[in-house]
């Protein structure tokens, strides 16, 4: 299994768990949660896909840093204007944001771990 086919199942494993899970919420909790899903996979989606096209390459921590930064302007960016423009109570989106993303960042350590040869030594 290559690392983008991992990464790739990883985040429909995160998307599939999150959209089970929300099933058991009701419909006013789970549009935030349904939001926050779609804002971080459709941000760390393309920057986890150049992470693991860039591992064992110069531009790796370039990736790896863009991901994280990216993350942090997004949980700013939602709680500055995306939540007040849709008017949504800010912990029911972002607690869900924030924990979606560290899964993603989860998702992308893995990837990385298997991906490294040292990592597979340890």
């Amino acid at each position: 299994m290559t690392s983008r086919s991992r990464y790739l199942s990883g985040l429909a494993g995160i998307g599939i768990v999150t959209l089970a899970v929300s099933s058991a919420f009701p419909p006013a909790t789970r549009g935030p949660l349904l939001i926050a899903l779609a804002v971080a996979l459709v941000v760390q989606a393309p920057l986890g896909w150049w992470l693991t096209k860039s591992i064992g390459t110069t531009r790796f921590m370039l990736a790896w840093g863009a991901g994280l930064g990216a993350r942090l302007l997004l949980v700013g960016a939602m709680g500055m204007l995306g939540v007040p423009l849709l008017r949504l109570a800010p912990s029911a989106v972002l607690v869900p944001l924030a924990g979606l993303l560290m899964a993603l960042l989860a998702v992308e350590a893995v990837v990385v771990a298997l991906a490294l040869p040292q990592a597979k030594t340890r």
